[in-house]
């Protein structure tokens, strides 16, 4: 949590640095235009001696509970929530991905202690999503645009998975574990509700859009690390044997149950939801050459208001295409190494869970300062990265690992550096490429609440198609394998490749 205050205090402070950056500007070019007109002025009414600053400075003020600003031109790019909501919202992101990786490390055990095999671990790993998916079909048909409500519905549900997941030790019943992560499922909806709201024009401005999906991401690379090293403690602590109810394999269902019992309670009662209607701005996320600047910003400010463009068209749908099949790679590629890590590990090094959780913990260790240090970047007003470069750069460092790792099976000399250098490559490469996909397909549509929901949906279902499957390649991928294993994965990511290629002048975007 004090990592979490402290990012969003750093976000805080470059938001306030920026709005009086801008107030700056506004007050010298109001200064300016008025030795221009000073004639002008001196014949108008005193009431109508208002300038352009007069009505571009306006305090921050609550619209409905959600603390947005109500400010017009580039005042509105830099605008966030409120703490408490942002922390909520990152916090909770975070906990669902805990609760998704937790049980990760012990689960084929799991499995195999109630008669299943590995593979079928990797599919109560993978399956919440296939549910989640389902589930989101009906709740964002029924939501309003709001949060808290499908949010509770989150918290109730993985609460209730938890204990069925554990329910499945003491009932001897294999399924249950798999009907527990179905429950769980409906659960993993709040991702997207995470996401959208970290793209939601009515509270997001579009240069913090980047800077609150790195920090989403920050949270994903602490449940692909705290997750299953929790997992790993506490099957050592607790003991595989240790009791019907309470043991090794039972205690992460019990644990996150208690969290989102909690969180339910704080959730629920502290999170100010947004308004349901808000007055629109228009900005220009597409970024323009400096020549262009003025010129596309006048016209902008000049054209009487339009009817809500909701046509998909064809550059539209390529980047739509490009940026869903960019996230799906990200999280099958990240989905196969989280269920295969524990299986193979066990074969080729001999380790337990809490071994294996160890090793999975440590790779997203190593790779959290890295993410931090693109939160940061990403806040820099003037600076920054553009998004395609950051996906770039991220896809390239993954399929490093990928190829390292195929080349240790290849020559059939596995130990723990080179699994481990792969692992940790992998990790950063995929967790750093996934920042930018949202964000970058936010910015490249209408600034308006269907076009989010629109793209939020699509890249949380690219999310759950990698996640399932990936879980389901990596539970298999001794069996298989790992030449084959680590073979699909690089076919995958090469025709992710070719695509990005061919829609790079496509993909430029404001940074931030």
């Amino acid at each position: 949590m004090a990592t979490l205050t402290t990012a969003i205090e750093l976000i805080e402070r470059a938001h306030q640095h920026s709005v009086s950056q801008v107030n700056i500007d506004s007050d010298s070019y109001s200064n300016s235009s008025k030795k221009l007109d000073q004639s002008a002025l001196e014949v108008r009414p005193a009431e109508d001696n208002q300038s352009t600053t007069d009505i571009r400075r306006q305090d921050v003020e609550d619209v409905g509970s959600s603390s947005s600003t109500r400010t017009t031109g580039e005042d509105a790019e830099f605008k966030l929530p409120s703490y408490k909501n942002l922390a909520i919202i990152i916090g909770g992101n975070a906990l669902f991905q805990i609760s998704f990786f937790i049980i990760v490390s012990s689960a084929s055990l799991f499995a195999e202690h109630l008669g299943g095999t590995a593979t079928f671990s990797g599919l109560v790993i993978g399956i919440p999503t296939v549910f989640s998916g389902l589930c989101l079909l009906v709740v964002s048909r029924y939501d309003g645009g709001q949060y808290n409500s499908p949010l509770i519905l989150a918290y109730t549900a993985i609460l209730i998975g938890s204990i069925l997941y554990a329910l499945a030790y003491p009932f001897r019943f294999l399924y249950l574990i798999l009907i527990g992560r179905m429950v769980s499922g409906f659960g993993f909806i709040g991702f997207m509700y995470c996401k959208r709201y970290c793209s939601d024009p009515r509270v997001v401005g579009v240069r913090r859009r980047t800077t609150l999906a790195s920090l989403l991401v920050v949270g994903q690379g602490i449940g692909t690390g705290l997750g299953p090293w929790l997992g790993g403690v506490l099957y050592k602590y607790a003991g595989e044997d240790q009791g019907t109810v309470w043991n090794g394999l039972t205690s992460p269902g019990w644990v996150m149950s208690g969290v989102f019992l909690a969180f339910l309670i704080v959730g629920g009662w502290f999170f100010d939801d947004v308004p349901k209607k808000v007055d629109q701005v228009r900005t220009n996320a597409v970024e323009v050459s400096p020549d262009t600047h003025a010129q596309t910003t006048d016209e902008l400010a000049n054209e009487p208001e339009l009817e809500e463009d909701t046509r998909l068209t064809l550059p539209r749908a390529f980047v739509l295409f490009t940026m869903c099949y960019s996230s799906m790679t990200c999280f099958f590629v990240l989905g196969a190494w989280e269920a295969n890590i524990p299986v193979f590990t066990a074969a080729v090094l001999g380790y337990n869970p809490y071994q294996a959780g160890n090793f999975i913990a440590l790779g997203g260790a190593c790779a959290f300062p890295f993410l931090i240090a693109n939160v940061w970047w990403s806040m820099r007003r003037g600076g920054g990265i553009q998004d395609r470069t950051v996906l770039s750069v991220g896809m390239s460092t993954g399929t490093a690992g990928l190829v390292l790792l195929l080349i240790t099976v290849l020559v059939k000399k596995v130990s723990f550096g080179p699994i481990f250098v792969a692992w940790f490559l992998v990790a950063l490469g995929f967790n750093l490429a996934s920042t930018c996909t949202l964000s970058l397909l936010s910015k490249q549509f209408p600034n308006s609440g269907l076009w989010n929901k629109r793209t939020s949906m699509a890249i949380q279902y690219a999310n759950y198609s990698g996640r399932v499957t990936g879980a389901v390649l990596g539970g298999a991928g001794v069996k298989i394998g790992m030449q084959n294993y680590v073979g699909v994965q690089l076919g995958v990511v090469g025709l992710g490749g070719l695509i990005y290629v061919m829609g790079w002048g496509r993909l430029k975007v404001k940074v931030g």
